[in-house]
């Protein structure tokens, strides 16, 4: 998929009988358990910390919409990237694609907040975010 190429990184999961509900597709609220799941490994990539004990990410916002119906059988392509980086925050861009059907199933936007979880407070950007960020998204 070409849509994919502007994301820097790639994650699979398979979709669960039990993600679908009682209209037969998979649940909206499992679409923002995959968002988690991308944003996550992206913070894996970058080194950003997420023990949660000092500065740490915290989500502050996030939408999602609904665009094509996955269902059981299926795999989603989790595909993220940082599409902006504010002075206080990262606005993220997590797309979520059905490998079976080769097409977006939801987009979801997040503004994720560093946050001090030992003072239970919000802080500047960490250089080393931006730096990570920086490095990831201009690796060709």
């Amino acid at each position: 998929m070409k849509e994919l190429e502007k994301y820097k990184v790639i994650t699979k999961i398979p979709i669960q009988w039990a993600d679908m509900d009682s209209a037969q597709h998979v649940h909206n609220v499992i679409y923002l358990r995959l968002a988690e799941a991308g944003r996550i490994s992206y913070f894996e990539k970058t080194d950003i910390d997420i023990s949660f004990k000092e500065i740490g990410p915290i989500l502050g916002w996030q939408d999602c919409k609904y665009i094509f119906p996955i269902t059981y059988p299926d795999t989603a392509i989790i595909a993220t990237r940082v599409a902006e980086i504010l002075e206080d925050r990262m606005v993220m861009e997590i797309a979520v694609f059905s490998e079976k059907y080769q097409r977006i199933a939801a987009l979801s936007k997040q503004h994720i907040i560093p946050y001090n979880y030992a003072e239970l407070k919000k802080v500047p950007l960490p250089k080393t975010w931006i730096n990570g960020v920086h490095a990831l998204e201009n690796n060709p």
